[in-house]
């Protein structure tokens, strides 16, 4: 657990346990120079002796008799930076420290705070020690705003680290339904209540479980708001495969399959606390995908909201047609432009492995706005091409649309199947890759990483 205050005395002055100082291509900053000489170069001669190069993740612990300096190797990437920090402090014993200012002091503050998420709540042991950390040259309003948009990214991380037994979809629901002292509006559709508005793909997924499904409708609508945004998530809360059932192996992260629901809600909250001036209008269809003799079927035909009828060719690609439902419901509730964040496909992960995720736009104007979003977030992303020609992989023999083509362009068809239930502006952030670390990051700890938060909010910012 860390608090960040924000801080203006001169290195030298400051009355606290442990000092951090940056240590950037081999040289510390102005700051740490100045410190260092009225050390007698004792940073200095340590940190060569040491033989440390100054490559990112390096790091020295000096003990002196003007107290404890911790000096840290930083790269270009100030988010990053602060992240490993948190990490590294928590190696130690200090309940205090300050630590002197990077370029970007809100990218350092947001990842002090991103490196410090732990998932506890199974763990048979003590509590996580506070820390509190003053930093150099950031402002109050500065870290207060890190540490909202941090909570937002925490609750999605929580979501998607939660054990499937846990977090159904029902509990999912009872997750949005606690934003709503925050001022989010949120409505929840049971079994009945979807069956009546005709989302035949949705419930086709959902009937295998003896959990039943939930849409989730959110609304953010402060005073005097000055743009919307309408976001869907992917929102399977355990993803067996189905009759086309996932190897064991592949099935064991599929807790996660609701990543891209958890960034919506994350974003709602983030929102709600920043009191951004921006409506939103959020939809999650969740629910599981589990084998039973209710189950669908490969070769069953399914009537969708929107009309279209799918051939279901393979019963692990679910998620498209759950979302195929949550996009047509989300255009009859007045979406002019969606942002949609799914695990959809492992061809996105094949085609731009673990760290970034892909982009399809409908519109290329709205592709490029979130694409910027993103980069100012610091979460990667990349544009993918919606190959039209393509669209003849899903052409079936019985129905308007298979829900697959073949193997080759996997994560292009999802996106061009999706594209079939929306005429408005639509991006699809494919974050298969990006949104499970398999293990401990610079951002973060194994498991759930919260992307798309930040993008959400950036975009959203951007209105």
């Amino acid at each position: 657990m860390i608090t960040l205050h924000a801080a203006e005395a001169p290195l030298w002055q400051a009355q606290v346990p442990l000092k951090v100082l940056w240590v950037r291509q081999g040289k510390l900053s102005p700051q740490g120079e100045a410190l260092d000489i009225r050390l007698e170069g004792l940073l200095r001669r340590a940190w060569e002796g040491a033989g440390l190069k100054g490559e990112s993740g390096e790091s020295l612990l000096l003990a002196t008799p003007e107290g404890h300096f911790l000096l840290v190797a930083a790269d270009g990437y100030a988010r990053q930076a602060g992240g490993r920090l948190a990490q590294l402090l928590g190696r130690y014993a200090f309940l205090e420290a300050l630590v002197e200012p990077l370029e970007d002091g809100y990218a350092l503050a947001e990842g002090l705070w991103l490196g410090a998420y732990r998932f506890l709540r199974y763990k048979g042991q003590p509590g996580e020690r506070p820390l509190a950390l003053h930093l150099l040259g950031v402002e109050e309003g500065v870290l207060e705003r890190a540490r909202k948009v941090a909570e937002g990214v925490y609750f999605a991380r929580d979501l998607v680290n939660e054990p499937p037994n846990v977090l159904t979809p029902e509990a999912l629901a009872e997750a949005a339904l606690a934003l709503r002292p925050l001022g989010v509006e949120v409505e929840v559709l049971d079994e009945e209540a979807i069956a009546a508005l005709g989302m035949g793909a949705f419930l086709a997924v959902a009937q295998g479980s003896a959990n039943p499904p939930r849409f989730i409708q959110l609304r953010y609508r402060p005073e005097g708001a000055r743009g919307r945004l309408d976001l869907v998530g992917k929102g399977l809360t355990f993803d067996s495969g189905g009759y086309s059932l996932k190897p064991t192996e592949g099935m064991a992260a599929m807790k996660g399959d609701m990543a891209g629901a958890a960034a919506v809600l994350g974003a709602f909250k983030a929102a709600a606390l920043l009191g951004l001036p921006v409506e939103l209008w959020g939809y999650i269809a969740a629910c599981e995908n589990l084998i039973s003799g209710r189950a669908y079927r490969v070769g069953d035909v399914l009537k969708t909201l929107s009309g279209k009828t799918v051939e279901v060719m393979n019963t692990d690609a679910e998620g498209r047609l759950t979302l195929a439902d949550a996009l047509a419901y989300a255009e009859r509730q007045g979406a002019e432009r969606i942002l949609e964040l799914s695990t959809l496909t492992g061809a996105a992960v094949v085609a731009l492995g673990e760290e970034v995720a892909a982009l399809f736009a409908t519109e290329a104007a709205w592709g490029e706005r979130v694409r910027q979003a993103a980069q100012r977030a610091g979460e990667k992303v990349w544009p993918m091409p919606l190959e039209a020609a393509y669209r003849e992989k899903l052409k079936s023999p019985v129905a308007d649309l298979k829900n697959v083509g073949d193997r080759s362009g996997g994560a292009i068809t999802a996106a061009l199947f999706l594209a079939e239930f929306v005429r408005v502006p639509l991006v699809h952030l494919d974050i298969a890759g990006p949104a499970f670390a398999k293990k401990a990051h610079a951002l973060g700890p194994e498991g759930g990483t919260g992307f798309g938060v930040r993008t959400i909010l950036e975009v959203a910012q951007d209105l």
